[in-house]
């Protein structure tokens, strides 16, 4: 049976995660200890430690992915402005891109910053991610994975052998905990927990390793001895998505959506690409909570929205069917509207929602 959380909305759907005794959620609990427990002034001298250890080890300091999103501004704000490191961004191009995010990531790399645009073969591209769309429920899975893959192999090529993501989600949204008290992640970590167990090696079965070069994460051995210290920033730093784009925006000059997003109320966050859009519709229908109670999550923890305000955020935003891209997705996968809804049938947990009148409906009930 679905339940929530006592203090937030996130139900015990969402893969990993875990309550205590008073239902209360791992990200509640964590929101809570790093306002009262965790000595953030000694995280981040850590973090000066490993800034002066690693510096001038290459003639990059540190490869930091961005997308030109609030987050990816505000990690490469610290490791340029704060640290005074010498940062090369990555950004891997995604499916079915909007205007807002590429005229944010030119902001970005404008602001005095060398950036390697990726762009992995558009036909393997939409390949794997139709193919994910029928087989796993998420076809933004063909981005996610060179995201990580291809990042990995450009530090192996480069020499650069520190990397700095934005925020495990695992631990600030709801997930294992584990990492919250280390900052370094290995191979194993990205790959089942990050990547969902998705192996990307299995696309060899339709595609050689040449081809899939991109895709293919590098071996345990390669990413060993290539001494690579994989970290991410919210280990360091009191992780705050708003604060982020405020930073954005004031250091940037972060563009948002001049309306909201699909599925939500905010318009500042996750504006890269229209597949993510489909990525958060199937999100509901497979686990119950859909982008808005991602988003009213972090309001609630932040304080900047109540339980109750939350809970009529998400009961009139969440079950947000991407009517405006359906066009767009039919001509990226190819596809016909019968098979792309028999996609989404196929993925929708029949035991939260139930078909009215061709759409999918809750039949839950957030408490």
């Amino acid at each position: 049976m679905i339940k929530h959380c006592s203090n937030c909305l996130m139900p015990n759907t969402r893969p990993r995660i875990t309550f205590d005794k008073n239902n209360m959620c791992n990200a509640c609990s964590w929101s809570k200890e790093k306002k009262i427990k965790i000595d953030w002034e000694v995280r981040w001298k850590e973090l000066e430690k490993y800034a002066e250890k690693l510096k001038n080890s290459n003639e990059f300091d540190v490869l930091l992915p961005v997308s030109g999103g609030k987050d990816s501004c505000y990690v490469a704000y610290l490791m340029k402005h704060k640290l005074n490191l010498n940062p090369l961004l990555i950004h891997i191009e995604p499916p079915l891109p909007f205007e807002v995010g590429n005229r944010n990531l030119e902001r970005l790399i404008s602001h005095g910053f060398d950036c390697i645009k990726v762009s992995p073969n558009p036909q393997i591209m939409k390949s794997i991610s139709k193919r994910e769309l029928f087989d796993f429920g998420d076809p933004l899975l063909s981005w996610m994975i060179p995201v990580r893959s291809a990042l990995f192999k450009i530090a192996i090529k480069f020499g650069i052998n520190w990397i700095m993501w934005g925020e495990d989600g695992e631990v600030e949204y709801g997930g294992l905990s584990v990492s919250k008290d280390t900052p370094i992640h290995d191979l194993n970590y990205e790959l089942k927990y990050l990547l969902s167990n998705n192996d990307p090696r299995r696309y060899l079965d339709t595609f050689s390793e040449k081809e899939l070069s991109l895709w293919l994460l590098p071996t345990n051995e390669e990413f060993k001895n290539a001494n690579i210290i994989n970290m991410h920033m919210n280990y360091f730093d009191p992780w705050d998505p708003y604060r982020n784009y405020l930073v954005a925006k004031e250091h940037f000059g972060l563009e948002e959506k001049k309306t909201r997003n699909i599925g939500t109320y905010t318009n500042f966050a996750q504006t890269d690409s229209a597949m993510f859009d489909l990525h958060c519709y199937l999100m509901y229908l497979k686990f119950g909570f859909g982008r808005c109670t991602a988003d009213a999550c972090i309001d609630i923890r932040r304080g900047a929205l109540d339980r109750a305000q939350g809970l009529e955020l998400v009961k009139k935003y969440d079950n947000a069917y991407p009517e405006q891209f359906v066009k767009d997705y039919l001509e990226y996968f190819s596809i016909s509207l019968d098979e792309f809804n028999a996609s989404i049938d196929k993925h929708t947990n029949k035991t939260l929602f139930k078909k009215n009148k061709g759409f999918w409906e809750p039949i839950f009930t957030i408490k």
